[in-house]
């Protein structure tokens, strides 16, 4: 935590919304370390340098370098290179499943190439809302390996309408393929190729007009001895072998005042021991004159010696003379925006010494360009690479019309008074303004660069968060940086008390006593919510004189937050500033309009997450707490909820003695609803009704398709139905839409079946389900699951089916029967790996069972689906007995692993 020590005798505690009576406190806690990671020396050259050469190879006028985080969740900004760094900070993390330029190339392998801001507004509309400048970029990921370990995004002026250039593309490609082999040595070296703090800026090789060259000498000035090294006989225009040694000879190459000047320069460094930047102008070979000046000091105790250094100036000197001649105001910026020059005329023009505004941005040296719309003039000339222009009005009503001419390397800005614009109050124009200026004031805060775009990005982000943590992650990772925040707690109203939902920069447990504070405490962060009007304190002295008594700790200002939706009252947000923050009229406008955002995101998220508990409970009621315990079968089940959204589904399973055999069944209901819960709970039923009522396997599918179509609840589902006879091992599987079963012998020679399937249920009612017949011999491990456990975004689904069967094939070893307990372990470790996925859409569901047999027997798997031709009216599969061999019966102890769910 930052921010300023409380005044003497002030108790110290924390100002925050919602508090308990006051209590003894025993001091803020000490500020703790930043907790940035940092690159390594191996990573951050290897970065720098790939970064440059990028650039430089394809004529961009600068990128940006991405790695992958430790939890391989986000791409993280590691290196700038020919941008300011806090252009481009908004979106220093990326999730690798967002819809970005750089997680796209990242998770495809494709370059991803934008030529203007209208394809960019087409493809990657996010990225527009932060960044609506006339610009092109192509993006490629960087491979270390076999895998995506970062990616490269390089940025040129906008082409509208044309493609990346073949020579680009090649360039781009090749700088990637340099970088990711550096990295992957890296790599190989045990050093993790992985990032998770700040982006840093990469330097590029900035083209000078000419080299500055310095020559170093030493100078008896009694004697004119005159030691000089070659560098400063050939500024001189004397090649270094013909140099005599004496001074006398350098002066003749003085064009004014020849030796004089050099007798001077010695005089004053026998008098004042140095000489600082006398200046010469000599005449080199082909009478080329030359501007050099020159520095030195008389070293103690050495005699009438003069030692230092002559500099060759370069067209550098010459250049800001020039400048200085203009009668226009001229400025130079540097690419994060602060001024590194301005001339005498600017100086005057805007009463400022260069010295109070050197190293500062303009519109924090002058509080008349703290306005964004300036401020983003800036950013589109360094994003777009081309000119721009404004009017500003200062203080004294005189209008100033600003130009920016842009490069990789920073802005050189002109100033020229101007008459008002048609329709402007009066203004002094062109007229010089003689009145005294006005006393300082404290400035208000500016807009922090890209502030609007964090709100804006914030307001996209909210539309997309579901639930109330989702909601409170998108405000603390948007509104602090925004603002330049170091505290957030987010507090909401329930049953007339205010609860902590979320909170950031505060010692971890210090908000606990404050949990629960009724809404009616005498507390700023009650009082907003009940006045519906936020409050802004700007210093500690503000707070307390509103609030006497009031526990404060280190933070200097705060802004207080009503959150109220639709005239409901949700909440409060408090923001806390470490050091002093005075808000400006357009930041409270901002900050009061996020928070009905905030608001109205936040009771939409509390709603859900009400449905999603009802749905979470509904569905765990309607999946079987325990399954049956069966001769001669081993069966595990796990369930696993999704991760986004309201991670509920439709997935079900169940396994049902029908009294003659077993039946295997597995299903989905799309959606993630209680409306989906719900249908999973009727076809459960359904199905579990059919089956034992006698119904054959074609039929019971067919019934449950019937039922559904008959009760059209608008959605859909797939199933996968298998009827086991445990004494012979013959099944009889139906599949509606469903993905096929995993069988593995005894052998592990896992295998997709081939199994014939019918619709969705619920699509036609007439829809007919043939009936495929296999023989399993002892030992074999059926496997059902659903669509969740092999889906993958970006790959096809059959490439995770047949990851699925390996994984079974793996964890089922050959030797015939094993122990129970290897089935459950299977299981596990199969969601376990889906658990993984952090970002997973759908949830899984997965039956495994083993048919243990009543023998030994060999042959093979037999697979019959040659005359499985479907249903007839009354529902009855038709299908060719394929037969079974010969049985003997062996008891066995089953352990039966019912549901489970298990987090990864």
């Amino acid at each position: 935590m930052t921010g300023i020590a409380p005044e003497p005798g002030a108790v110290h505690r924390r100002a925050h919304g919602p508090q308990p009576p006051a209590h003894p406190a025993h001091g803020p806690p000490a500020p703790g370390p930043g907790g940035h990671d940092t690159l390594t020396d191996a990573l951050d050259e290897a970065l720098s340098t790939g970064l440059a050469q990028a650039v430089q190879a394809t004529g961009a006028y600068g990128g940006v370098a991405y790695l992958r985080s430790p939890d391989r969740r986000a791409l993280v900004l590691a290196k700038v290179a020919g941008l300011s760094v806090s252009l481009v900070d908004p979106w220093g993390r990326i999730p690798v499943h967002g819809a970005m330029p750089a997680a796209e190339a990242f998770r495809t392998g494709r370059i991803v190439f934008l030529a203007d801001a209208g394809e960019t507004v087409r493809r990657f509309p996010q990225l527009a809302l932060g960044m609506p400048y006339a610009f092109a970029s192509a993006t490629a990921a960087v491979r270390c390996g076999d895998e995506a370990c970062g990616a490269i995004v390089l940025l040129w002026p906008a082409t509208p309408g044309q493609g990346l250039t073949g020579a680009r593309r090649r360039r781009l490609r090749a700088a990637c393929v340099r970088l990711g082999n550096v990295l992957a040595e890296i790599a190989g070296r045990g050093e993790p190729v992985e990032y998770d703090g700040p982006p840093t800026a990469a330097p590029l090789w900035t083209p000078v007009l000419s080299p500055i060259r310095v020559g170093l000498f030493d100078w008896n000035t009694e004697t004119g001895a005159f030691a000089a090294d070659d560098v400063l006989c050939e500024l001189f225009g004397v090649p270094p072998a013909d140099f005599d040694g004496r001074a006398t000879t350098l002066a003749d190459r003085v064009v004014s005042g020849g030796g004089r000047e050099f007798r001077e320069a010695a005089r004053r460094a026998v008098d004042t021991g140095r000489v600082l930047a006398w200046r010469l102008q000599v005449e080199g070979e082909g009478g080329v004159r030359r501007l050099l000046e020159l520095w030195g000091r008389v070293p103690d105790d050495s005699g009438p010696h003069l030692v230092g250094a002559v500099l060759d100036l370069g067209f550098g000197a010459a250049a800001a003379e020039a400048v200085e001649r203009l009668r226009d105001g001229v400025f130079s910026l540097d690419p994060d925006g602060r001024i590194t020059y301005a001339n005498r005329n600017l100086q005057g023009m805007l009463g400022i010494r260069l010295e109070d505004v050197i190293g500062r941005t303009p519109w924090e040296a002058f509080p008349w360009l703290a306005d964004p719309s300036y401020e983003d003039r800036y950013r589109a000339a360094m994003l777009s690479q081309q000119p721009g222009a404004f009017l500003a009005r200062t203080p004294h009503d005189r209008w100033l019309a600003f130009s920016l001419y842009p490069d990789p390397y920073g802005v050189t800005g002109k100033v020229v008074p101007v008459g008002p614009p048609p329709g402007a109050p009066g203004g002094r124009g062109t007229e010089h303004d003689d009145r005294p200026a006005p006393p300082p004031t404290l400035p208000a805060t500016p807009a922090r660069l890209g502030a609007i775009y964090h709100v804006l990005q914030m307001a996209g982000a909210l539309t997309e968060a579901v639930s109330v943590d989702e909601v409170c992650e998108v405000v603390a990772d948007q509104i602090l940086p925004a603002f330049g925040g170091q505290e957030l707690a987010v507090y909401i109203v329930r049953d007339g008390r205010f609860h902590l939902v979320r909170q950031t920069g505060y010692p971890e447990g210090f908000l606990d006593p404050f949990e629960g504070v009724t809404t009616d405490a005498g507390l700023p962060g009650v009082d907003v919510l009940t006045h519906g009007v936020p409050i802004f304190f700007e210093s500690v002295s503000d707070l307390t004189g509103a609030y006497p008594g009031i526990p404060v700790d280190e933070m200097s200002s705060w802004a207080f937050l009503p959150l109220i939706a639709s005239d409901r009252p949700v909440g409060s947000c408090i923001l806390g500033f470490g050091r002093r923050h005075v808000f400006s009229p357009e930041e409270r406008s901002v900050l009061t309009a996020l928070s009905g955002l905030i608001a109205q995101a936040l009771e939409r998220a509390r709603l859900f997450d009400a449905e999603s508990a009802l749905a979470r409970g509904l569905q765990h009621a309607l999946l079987p707490h325990r399954l049956p315990d069966l001769p001669h079968l081993e069966v595990a089940a796990r369930y696993l909820p999704g991760t986004q959204g309201m991670e509920i589904g439709g997935d079900w399973y169940d396994v049902i003695d029908t009294g003659n055999a077993v039946a295997l069944v597995i299903g989905d209901v799309e959606g993630h609803s209680v409306a989906a819960a719900g249908i999973m709970g009727q076809l459960r039923s359904a199905v579990r009704a059919f089956s034992t009522g006698g119904k054959e396997p074609g039929q019971v599918v067919a019934c449950t398709n019937r039922l559904l179509a008959d009760l059209d609840p608008g959605l859909f589902a797939s199933c996968c139905y298998i009827e086991l006879d445990t004494r012979t091992g013959v099944c009889r599987i139906v599949r509606a839409g469903h993905p096929p079963p995993i069988v593995c012998g005894p052998d592990a020679d896992a295998h997709v079946l081939d199994v014939a399937g019918g619709t969705l249920l619920g699509v036609d009612r007439s829809s007919d389900y043939p009936v495929t017949r296999v023989v399993l011999r002892p030992g074999s491990l059926l496997a059902l699951y659903t669509d969740g456990l092999v889906e993958d975004a970006g790959d096809d689904i059959g490439n995770g089916i047949e990851r699925l069967r390996a994984s079974v094939a793996r964890g089922h070893p050959p030797g015939g029967s094993r122990a129970t307990v290897a089935v459950a372990d299977l299981a596990d470790r199969l969601v376990r790996e889906a658990g993984r996925v952090t970002d997973r859409a759908d949830d899984v569901a997965l039956l495994l069972t083993r048919w243990t047999g009543q023998g030994e027997r060999g042959g093979e798997t037999r697979v019959d689906t040659g005359t499985a031709t479907g249903t007839d009216d009354t529902g009855t599969d038709t299908e060719t007995n394929a037969g079974a061999d010969g049985e003997h019966r062996r008891p066995n102890e089953v352990e039966n692993h019912g549901h489970a769910e298990r987090p990864a």
